[in-house]
Formats: C-alpha cells, sequence, structure tokens
C-alpha cells in the first residue's frame, strides 16, 4: 500500500477490498487499483470452460439449500440425448421424489422452502432486484436462528423483512403494497416490521418523502419540473421538522398535488390519491400543513 497519498500528502489510506481500491480518507482520492485480470487460463467453449473452472456456482440464500446440493432433472434423457425406457424413467421418479423429501427433511428445510419461495413471489411483484432478494434471504434466515417466527405466520414475517430491507436500501414501498401482495393486514407487517427491527438491532434509516416522488410524477405522467419542485419542498420540509410523525406517502403525494398546481399541471385530488395510496383526507391536512408552514400560493 502506498504510505503517502500523492494529492494531499495524507498518509490516513484505507483499502476497499470489495472494489479493490486504495483510498484517502481525507480527499477521497483512489490512490490505487487492483484489477482482476479473470483467470490464468483460456476457454473456447462452455464445456472448456465448465473443465477448467476451479470453482461451482455461487451459494445463493434464496434457495433453502442455498443452491449447494444436486438435483436431479426430469428430462429423462440419457448423456447422448436418446429417451430412456420406461423402467428407467419409474426409477428416476421414485429417486426424485426421496430425494425430494430427504431435501426438506427438517421443519426448519421446510419452512425456509415455503418462506423464500413466498419472498420471491413478492418480491417481483415489488420489482426489488436479486441483491435485495438475496439480503431479505439472509435477513429472514437470521430470523429463523433468533426463533423470531415461531408463533407468527410466515408470510407476515416474510412481508416484515422485506420492508425492512426496503427501508435499508432507501427504495421507496409502502406497508400498503407489501399487505395488497401478500394478503396479510398491514397492522400484521408492521408489527412482524417492529419485532424484527428490535430483536436484530436494525438502524433504519426514516423514510424521507422524496423517495416517493418519482414514482408518482411518472404515473401522473407530470414534467421534470413538477417532480424537482415537489422533491425541494419535501426538503425543505424535512430541514423544518414539519413532518414529524407524519406519514412519508402522504407528504410525497401532497407535494406533489401542490408543485404541479404551480406548474401548472393540476391533478385532482383523487388522481393523486389514487396513485399514492392514500385518503384525499390525507391529502387535504398535508397540503394545508405544507402550504402554511412553506408560505405557498397554490
Amino acid at each position: 500500500m502506498t504510505e503517502t497519498c500523492p494529492e494531499c500528502k495524507s498518509k490516513n489510506l484505507v483499502r476497499d477490498h470489495e472494489k479493490g481500491e486504495v483510498i484517502c480518507k481525507e480527499c477521497g482520492l483512489i490512490v490505487s487499483e487492483e484489477l482482476d485480470a479473470g483467470p490464468e487460463w483460456r476457454a473456447f467453449d462452455s464445456e472448456q470452460r465448465d473443465k477448467r473452472a476451479r470453482t461451482g456456482a455461487p451459494s445463493k440464500y434464496m434457495r433453502p439449500n442455498k443452491g449447494l446440493v444436486t438435483e436431479i432433472d426430469q428430462y429423462n434423457r440419457d448423456i447422448r440425448g436418446v429417451k430412456i425406457s420406461s423402467n428407467k424413467q419409474a426409477q428416476l421418479y421414485r429417486m426424485r421424489k426421496w430425494h425430494k423429501r430427504a431435501s426438506v427433511a427438517s421443519s426448519m428445510e421446510r419452512n425456509l422452502s415455503i418462506a423464500l419461495s413466498e419472498l420471491d413471489r413478492i418480491a417481483s411483484y415489488l420489482g426489488l432486484p436479486e441483491g435485495m432478494r438475496e439480503a431479505a434471504a439472509l435477513l429472514y434466515r437470521r430470523c429463523v436462528e433468533r426463533g423470531l417466527i415461531r408463533g407468527r405466520l410466515i408470510e407476515a414475517v416474510v412481508a416484515g423483512v422485506l420492508y425492512a430491507i426496503c427501508r435499508e436500501y432507501g427504495v421507496p414501498r409502502t406497508l400498503d403494497e407489501l399487505a395488497a401482495q401478500s394478503n396479510i393486514e398491514k397492522k400484521e407487517i408492521g408489527r412482524a416490521y417492529r419485532l424484527i427491527a428490535r430483536e436484530m438491532n436494525l438502524k433504519l434509516p426514516l423514510t424521507d418523502p422524496s423517495q416517493y416522488i418519482p414514482r408518482l410524477c411518472s404515473s401522473l405522467k407530470l414534467s421534470g419540473r413538477v417532480q424537482e419542485r415537489a422533491i425541494e419542498m419535501t426538503h425543505k420540509a424535512i430541514n423544518g421538522s414539519l413532518i414529524s410523525g407524519r406519514g412519508p406517502s402522504g407528504v410525497a403525494a401532497a407535494a406533489v398535488y401542490i408543485a404541479a398546481s404551480l406548474e401548472g399541471e393540476r391533478r385532482t385530488q383523487k388522481e393523486v390519491s389514487d396513485v399514492a395510496g392514500v385518503t384525499e383526507v390525507t391529502i387535504r391536512n398535508r397540503y394545508r400543513e405544507l402550504k402554511k408552514a412553506l408560505n405557498l400560493k397554490a
């Protein structure tokens, strides 16, 4: 490692092992990069690549067995692609059945099998990326190890885990959206989320209302000017501690409603409430509070 930063001459350097970089903590300069040149061998087709590779597939928390066990495929063909006899097919069917039963032998494995498929289903509806799904699966596994699942609905805990991960990653998803996709009451999901956050000692940031604004503006077909003005409005409200105890989606909906009026792209409270998933009464209350506190004329 370089002893001093060439830019500010500081010796306060850190190594980012994930990115392979040496960074100066004082000025942020990337002092050096350790690029991975890849394997030292070459492969000209997939067969050579599989044969020469010295590692297998990565483990995945989204799979009950982390993807580390073998599976018997259902093609019923031999290595040359020729269909096997009916006797062999029956034998393989029995082998698959017992293999599947053996792979989910314990109650924890059965729990993970149900929960992770439900987690994947809800995450697909919410449009969450692979990295967030893996993080949610890991958090769920830790909840199982701590015994937080006992006596609770699997679906409620899964929804609570997904909400916690969305909060952690700054992805705007509401409890109402999770309740709609999981068919679990919003109150039950909130209870599961609070339990997970407390028992797992999660330090999650407060939800920023401005995170909801791009989605609302896109759904309402509003311009970028409206979006920028609404975000600016919510930032002023946050800095002035005007939204303490208020639901972020309600504040975002009111800000979009006001910004659209100011920019001449007026939308009705009914249109905004349908998209935001809040009531018109909530929008009116937040509208009056923002208008008075920020001295707006809308």
